[in-house]
C-alpha cells in the first residue's frame, strides 16, 4: 500500500498515539486531557526512519495540529458514546490484541535472534535442492478446447510463427508478449503443465496439448539453464526473515499446544 504523506501522517499519528507514554511532558491539554510531547517525537522518528521527511519544526507544528484534532474527535466520540458502540469495541479490542501481540513477536525475536550459523545452514540446504536444477524460458498458447490446442500445433508444423499465434491465447497477460512466461522452474507451475516441458530442448514445443485446470496448452521452451544460485550475500536478508517468521510460527505453535483450549 502507498500513502500520500497526508494520510502517511495520520497512520504514524494513530500508531503512536495507541503506543505513546503517558508519563512525557505535555504537547497540550485539550478540555482538561494532556497530550504528551513523546507522541510527536515517536511520530517524527517514524517519518525520518521511513524515509518520509526531515525533523523540523514544520513537521512538529503539522503533527502537532493533527493531535489536537485528533484529540478534539475523540472527546466528541466519546461524548456521543461511540466508544460504547459494539462494533466500534470490537475494533479497539481486535487493534489492542493486535499491538500486544506485535510487540510481543518482536521481544521474541529480540531474545531468540536470527544466527549467522542458521542462516548459512539454511543458505546452504537452499543451495543444494538448487543444485542440478534447470529453468526454462519458456512460452504458451492457451485454448480453451483440445480440439483448438490440436490446430495450433498443426499451424506450428507448417511453419506458422508462435509469438503470432500466441496473440489468440486465452491467457491475455501474456498474448501480447508472444505467450513469454520469461525464466523459471518447473516447481513454479502446477505439476502436469511443468510435466508437459520438462522433456523437451531449446526451441522444442509440446507435440501434443497439455491439459491443467485453466484449459488447453501448447508450449514451446525457448531456452534451458542451470538454475544460478545467488551469492549468501544477496539473500541474507531474505533468508533471516524467512527463518524469524518459522521461530515465531514454532513458538506460536507451542503456546497454542500448552493452551487449554475448549
Amino acid at each position: 500500500m502507498t500513502f500520500k504523506p497526508a494520510r502517511l501522517l495520520s497512520a504514524l499519528i494513530a500508531t503512536a498515539t495507541l503506543a505513546a507514554p503517558a508519563f512525557a511532558q505535555n504537547l497540550a491539554v485539550v478540555n482538561g486531557k494532556a497530550i504528551p510531547t513523546s507522541r510527536v517525537d515517536a511520530i517524527v522518528k517514524q517519518v525520518v526512519a521511513q524515509g518520509q521527511g526531515q525533523d523540523s519544526p514544520q513537521l512538529r507544528d503539522a503533527i502537532k495540529r493533527d493531535l489536537i484534532a485528533r484529540e478534539v474527535l475523540m472527546q466528541e466520540a466519546i461524548k456521543q458514546g461511540y466508544d460504547k458502540k459494539p462494533d466500534v469495541k470490537q475494533a479497539l479490542d481486535s487493534a489492542r490484541q493486535a499491538i500486544v501481540v506485535n510487540q510481543l513477536a518482536r521481544d521474541y525475536i529480540a531474545k531468540n535472534p536470527v544466527t549467522d550459523a542458521e542462516i548459512k545452514a539454511e543458505y546452504d540446504r537452499f543451495s543444494k535442492t538448487q543444485s542440478g536444477e534447470k529453468e526454462y524460458h519458456i512460452r504458451h498458447i492457451l485454448t480453451t478446447t483440445e480440439d483448438e490446442a490440436k490446430a495450433v500445433i498443426t499451424k506450428l508444423k507448417g511453419g506458422a510463427k508462435f509469438e503470432e499465434l500466441a496473440k489468440t491465447s486465452k491467457d491475455t497477460g501474456s498474448a501480447a508478449n508472444g505467450g513469454d512466461l520469461d525464466w523459471a522452474a518447473p516447481s513454479a507451475f502446477p505439476p502436469e503443465f511443468a510435466a508437459g516441458f520438462t522433456k523437451l530442448t531449446k526451441g522444442q514445443v509440446t507435440d501434443a496439448p497439455v491439459k491443467t485446470g485453466a484449459g488447453f496448452h501448447v508450449i514451446k521452451v525457448d531456452d534451458v539453464r542451470a538454475v544460478k544460485v545467488p551469492a549468501l550475500d544477496e539473500i541474507k536478508p531474505q533468508i533471516a526473515e524467512s527463518l524469524q517468521q518459522s521461530k515465531l510460527a514454532a513458538y506460536q505453535e507451542e503456546m497454542v499446544k500448552k493452551a487449554k483450549v475448549q
